[in-house]
């Protein structure tokens, strides 16, 4: 475990010690019910009876209610109501059950329910802790417990809009039968073609809010319809998918995805978003298993103050995927050289360069000694290709528009070596799964997103300006005004400002990750 994660876990221990501490604490005082949290005179207090019923419901939080043994605690409850009260002992104990209970649930709306490093989310800046003692005691207080408990959630509307879908899923995962539909022999079905279960087709459709309810049914109901290919396009394009409107393999699988499965995915995407910390300045945001950038103009995640677009991001591969990590854009570099990583050049160059003199000349590549942009060109020979594959030369593909980076680089200085940049290969953005890159980020519109993190640096960066830069003869280094926060994000579900919820394709097994850390975390004792 590192440093982080016992720091975080002690931390919480001590917020659970301190609870136990100040409801415990009044036991042995002269008139122990007026010290009490939750209960007065022997009976539980209103704001208990509303906190309770909170914990039972926690699947409304993307939450589990076993984590909190609210049903234990509101049983307790209700016989100590219906035999009159207790002995101050047995309330004391039950309202110091109470508080830890509370307390754990609050942490977790707050801050999640494990460490975001154990998951592999690299934050710099998490979440502030939990004043444990204080939110006890706030919400022992309060005339709206439940306000109070939803202040702790993150502050983001996006959150809130993901956490409401969750109950429309829950609904929807309730419906026996929703997305069993039988395979097809065909490759595919287009609009004409006939399925044997089409009108199962349209009640799923329906059901997500894919199909009008009130779309006209064909007369053939086995048809695949203009309304019903229309359907599918948007079921395509709100789950990462080629939008054609035909029924092939990787649609059908997405249909039938059980809806407890789609619970799942917004569950766990809300808990990693309780990870976040609160936006102190507009950030950059790339959701991984989406393959989108979002660039935005205030700290609220409202769309229409938002620059979005395509991205490619890392292989699947463990080595090439894009890490999840927090970091700051500080500057941009127009014509960029591209320093080969050692990695590449021993897995994927070495041996080309050997075995043809003129690899390197083809592909604008060069030998160089020392650090910077300024280091020595060193001519190419046997000698020194064996210096390179001893690494005590680098490798690095001078500017223009056949550079891996593009025209345009922008940096955000992190210990994985990944930053945003440019691509040549611009017909990969017609692809709908985007994994193409050894871990860097290629955005879709370099030029949009120069003009956006430039604003308010020294000269006039106008999108003509930007072009003129990238297509110069100079490689240009330019430092932003203020830093930017980047936030690598990885979330396989999102709600959408028009009632929309897509999902997206759990490409480097992160949700199982996550599933597993969980489920031992159900495990770990409430006190």
């Amino acid at each position: 475990m590192s440093s982080t994660a016992r720091c975080r876990r002690r931390t919480r221990t001590l917020h659970t010690l301190l609870a136990l501490l100040l409801a415990c604490a009044h036991l042995n005082a002269q008139q122990p019910a007026a010290q009490l949290l939750w209960f007065q005179r022997g009976r539980a207090t209103a704001q208990a009876l509303t906190v309770l019923a909170e914990m039972r419901a926690a699947d409304r939080y993307g939450l589990q209610p076993a984590d909190y043994g609210a049903d234990l605690l509101s049983e307790q409850v209700a016989r100590l109501a219906a035999a009159g009260g207790g002995s101050p002992q047995a309330v004391g104990r039950l309202d110091a059950a109470l508080s830890a209970a509370v307390l754990r649930f609050a942490m977790h709306l707050h801050a999640g329910r494990v460490n975001a490093r154990r998951a592999g989310f690299n934050l710099e800046t998490p979440r502030p802790a939990v004043d444990g003692p204080a939110t006890l005691l706030r919400l022992a207080a309060s005339a709206d417990p439940v306000a109070a408990l939803r202040s702790l959630e993150p502050p983001f509307l996006h959150y809130q809009l993901l956490k409401d879908a969750l109950q429309r899923y829950r609904l929807l995962a309730g419906e026996p039968g929703l997305t069993d539909l039988p395979p097809f022999k065909a490759r595919s079905l287009q609009a004409g073609d006939r399925y044997g279960d089409a009108p199962a087709l349209r009640r799923l459709l329906r059901a997500e809010g894919d199909l009008d309810q009130h779309a006209i049914e064909p007369l053939d109901p086995q048809s695949m319809d203009a309304a019903l290919c229309a359907a599918l396009r948007q079921f395509q394009s709100r789950h990462g998918l080629l939008a054609d409107g035909a029924l092939g393999k990787a649609t059908f699988r997405a249909l039938t995805v059980p809806m407890a499965a789609r619970v799942r995915q917004i569950e766990l995407t809300l808990e990693r978003w309780r990870w976040l910390p609160p936006f102190s300045a507009p950030p950059i945001i790339v959701n991984i298993p989406q393959f989108r950038l979002f660039a935005f103009r205030t700290t609220e995640d409202r769309v229409a103050d938002i620059l979005q677009m395509p991205v490619i991001v890392g292989r699947i591969f463990p080595r090439n995927r894009t890490p999840v990590f927090i970091s700051d854009l500080r500057y941009v570099v127009f014509r960029p050289y591209w320093d080969v990583p050692p990695s590449i050049v021993r897995n994927e160059m070495l041996a080309a360069i050997r075995k043809s003199s003129d690899y390197l000349l083809r592909n604008d590549l060069e030998l160089v000694r020392g650090e910077g942009d300024d280091g020595t060109v060193v001519a190419a020979n046997e000698a020194s290709i064996e210096a390179l594959a001893r690494g005590e030369l680098r490798l690095r593909q001078r500017p223009g528009t056949d550079n891996a980076l593009g025209l345009i680089k922008f940096v955000m200085p992190n210990g994985y070596n990944v930053y945003l940049h440019s691509t040549p290969e611009q017909h990969l953005f017609n692809e709908p799964q985007r994994a193409y890159s050894h871990g860097c980020i290629r955005v879709a519109d370099p030029v949009a997103l120069a003009v956006h993190v430039l604003r308010g640096t020294a000269g006039e960066w106008s999108p003509a300006a930007v072009e003129a830069a990238m297509h110069g003869e100079a490689t240009q280094r330019i430092a932003l005004a203020e830093p930017i926060p980047v936030l690598v994000l990885y979330g396989t579900a999102l709600a959408k400002e028009d009632g929309q919820v897509m999902f997206f394709n759990d490409i480097y097994g992160h949700d199982r990750r996550l599933e597993r850390l969980l489920r031992t975390a159900a495990h770990e004792p409430l006190y």
